[in-house]
């Protein structure tokens, strides 16, 4: 039975649907003192051999959910409670950047892991973090699903990385795409909302550019990446990413900026998010 955070609804339905398992009813609620209530009544009416909770955490609520919907699967009788975070919030905290910090992304998991059997994640920024689970949390690869909804007409295309790290990712798109070549842009990280853009070497004049990237967080990055293309005659420039979390004014930067189109997946379900990745959650359970 998939039981979803509620964060996570319109990708919980879409798993159901490719795995053929019922979705369970699940309840949110918040009492007046503020503390929250995520229950799954459906799992204790029913002989549950394996629950599987679908939430990403976008917020400390999101992370108390999946805790919650966690225990309750389990008390009502799960055999086995499997655990999806499409989206792992804190995940970019790998390491204390400070004496005296936590290792964010290892606290998180570590709770996470007290109440289930077996952790998925998609494309996680770092794939080490994966490690501080027990057991060791899967990373479903998801990049892929990029290519489905790019226009079918891009002009001898350009697959874009904004770094080196994350060339693959762009040889991955361009591959589920078919056709195109790849480069990367290099990039300097000033500090944790700073970054600076060196152009690479690729001829772009009059050439689609799709920029890819696992996360777009405050787009920063992106749109002086794609404001170096507009500076070189580029055609058509995309944006596409596996986790569109799109905050503050991502948006109006990228546009700004000279986007035509954002595909982001349903990860976080956002307005962009134009493809699922439930089909591949579904191959790795």
């Amino acid at each position: 039975m998939i039981v979803s955070g509620s964060t996570s609804q319109a990708l919980a339905a879409a798993l159901a649907r490719e795995l053929e398992e019922p979705l369970a009813a699940v309840e949110y609620d918040r009492f007046p003192d503020g503390e929250l209530l995520a229950a799954a009544p459906d799992v204790a009416d029913r002989d549950v051999d394996r629950a599987i909770v679908v939430a990403s955490t976008t917020s400390s609520d999101a992370h108390l959910e999946v805790l919650q919907l966690q225990d309750a699967v389990r008390e009502a009788g799960a055999d086995e409670v499997v655990t999806v975070l499409p989206y792992m919030g804190y995940g970019r905290q790998d390491k204390a950047f400070e004496a005296g910090h936590p290792i964010s992304a290892r606290a998180v998991a570590r709770a996470v892991s007290t109440g289930t059997d077996r952790v998925l994640t998609v494309t996680p920024h770092e794939e080490s973090i994966c490690e501080f689970f027990e057991p060791t949390a899967t990373a479903v690869d998801a990049a892929d699903r990029l290519a489905e909804p790019l226009p079918a007409d891009l002009e001898d295309p350009v697959f874009l990385s904004p770094d080196a790290g994350a060339i693959e990712l762009a040889e991955t798109v361009r591959d589920a795409y078919g056709t195109g070549a790849t480069d990367y842009f290099e990039k300097t990280r000033l500090s944790g909302t700073e970054v600076e853009i060196s152009p690479s070497d690729v001829a772009v004049a009059d050439r689609d550019v799709v920029v890819t990237d696992d996360i777009i967080a405050t787009g920063s990055t992106m749109s002086e990446a794609v404001g170096v293309l507009g500076d070189r005659g580029v055609g058509r420039v995309f944006v596409t990413c596996v986790h569109p979390l799109l905050a503050r004014d991502a948006v109006t930067k990228l546009s700004r900026a000279g986007v035509e189109a954002i595909y982001g997946t349903d990860t976080i379900e956002r307005q962009y998010s134009e493809v699922s990745v439930a089909p591949s959650i579904a191959d790795e359970l």
